[in-house]
């Protein structure tokens, strides 16, 4: 196994690889920090699950997920809630209804491994077997967070039901219970939606977001030992986004997107370094980057706001009343940011892409507005989260089509191309492939 200093010095030389490492691994939530980017896949243009044109494998996992898949190396993981039901479903598509699922049957929480190659499944894993502790929403799972790795641990959060840590030969090396966190409506208390903030990893620890009705906190545990390192209470409403790491030059930044402040902590301590009020009351996106901007988003109504800020800030930068810019917010813009999929920085232009299929494409560095595209869907909408590779964005649809748009200042649909079922987790990109979790099978598309 690595030993802490040889971890530091893979991220190093991951973060000094770029593409490179990028195509090959794609270690979390979106890849490496959740950037969604990786070029060098040569991907065909076009594909079909039914005829199995560029379909490279399929292969079957059993329960309910959103969670996307990962991959380090030749290994791929995904996670899932295997309900005593049966094969449960959950209701897609454009509606207002805050229901939970009825589905309170015991299940089991597993962690598979699979062959990137093959597709064959390697091991699988109970993390936990029980009722649930928490309820999801009609449109979620109960295992809606994506897992993490480093090449030597996969790390799983399967929200009230604990945080669990495996080595690559599906070992349990820890576990450790965060309670029961109630995550919904902050206005209706009684509902309840489920968690999906997912774990990331930072050189030897795991860091968590839980943002609750009843408490709120950040959470760093060694990843050898699940021992924590720190914790951060917060004061929030309920949130869904995944926190980021800023590998920025003179300093770190571990970026969370909520309700009441987006912040900026100090990754090695807890510390708060900055904080920017003004965003909407549910945030589900993930915060992103590109070189020294921070971008976050979210879309809740009214203030739907996008938010360009420069790193290294410090303090509260709230903008004042009126302003959309200042000497820390390169520029920002309300009504327009994204609901649930996170937004795309690529090749020097902002994506960003509402539930309902308008793809806004912004100049980043200036905020000049270069197209609104629609996406000719089949009315069900987009949950997952935009991703690119050598010149082409990949749009996922909860209908199960891939929209393949050209990268750059205008809007061209290139290919539509569908896997026969539903799909809100976010593609995975390694190697030459997409690896796509879908309602009951992961396809790799590949040439």
């Amino acid at each position: 196994m690595m030993g802490p200093g040889a971890r530091i010095a893979t991220l190093a030389i991951t973060l000094l690889a770029g593409t490179t490492t990028l195509a090959q691994n794609w270690p979390s939530f979106r890849g490496s920090h959740a950037g969604g980017v990786a070029d060098g896949q040569h991907l065909p243009l076009e594909w079909d699950a039914e005829t199995g044109l560029n379909i490279k494998w399929k292969t079957h996992i059993p329960g309910l997920a959103h969670s996307s898949p990962v991959v380090w190396d030749d290994r791929l993981f995904v996670t899932t809630a295997i309900s005593g039901q049966g094969d449960d479903g959950f209701k897609p598509g454009l509606y207002g209804d805050g229901t939970a699922s009825t589905d309170v049957s015991t299940h089991q929480w597993k962690v598979y491994a699979l062959n990137k190659r093959t597709g064959e499944v390697l091991w699988d894993r109970v993390a936990y077997e029980g009722i649930p502790k928490e309820k999801r929403h009609i449109k979620a799972t109960y295992a809606n967070a994506t897992p993490a790795t480093n090449g030597e641990y996969v790390v799983a959060l399967f929200g009230s039901q604990g945080l669990y840590a495996y080595d690559f030969e599906g070992v349990l090396v820890w576990k450790k219970d965060l309670d029961r966190m109630d995550v919904g409506a902050y206005d209706a208390p009684e509902y309840e939606w489920g968690t999906a903030s997912s774990p990331i990893i930072y050189e030897d620890k795991v860091i968590v977001q839980v943002d609750t009705q009843r408490k709120d906190y950040l959470l760093a545990v060694d990843i050898e030992s699940g021992k924590i390192v720190w914790k951060k209470e917060r004061k929030e409403l309920p949130s869904w986004g995944t926190p980021t790491i800023y590998p920025g030059k003179r300093r770190v930044e571990l970026i969370t997107n909520a309700s009441n402040f987006i912040q900026g902590y100090n990754p090695d301590t807890g510390d708060e370094l900055w904080r920017l009020g003004g965003s909407s009351q549910i945030t589900a996106p993930t915060p992103i980057f590109s070189d020294d901007l921070i971008i976050v988003v979210s879309g809740r109504r009214p203030e739907k706001p996008i938010f360009v800020i420069w790193a290294g800030v410090n303090g509260d930068i709230t903008l004042p009343a009126g302003e959309s810019s200042s000497e820390h917010i390169v520029w920002s813009l309300r009504g327009r940011g994204s609901y649930m999929p996170s937004p795309l920085v690529y090749r020097g232009n902002l994506y960003v892409l509402q539930n309902q299929g308008i793809l806004d494409c912004y100049e980043l560095r200036t905020g000049k507005e270069l197209y609104r595209g629609r996406i000719p869907h089949q009315g069900s909408g987009f949950s997952a989260s935009p991703v690119a590779a050598d010149g082409v964005i990949y749009l996922p649809s909860e209908d199960g089509d891939i929209f393949a748009v050209k990268a750059g200042p205008k809007f061209e649909l290139l290919a539509q191309n569908g896997v026969g079922e539903l799909l809100m987790a976010t593609p995975a990109l390694s190697d030459g492939m997409m690896f796509i979790r879908a309602h009951h099978h992961v396809f790799a598309v590949g040439r």
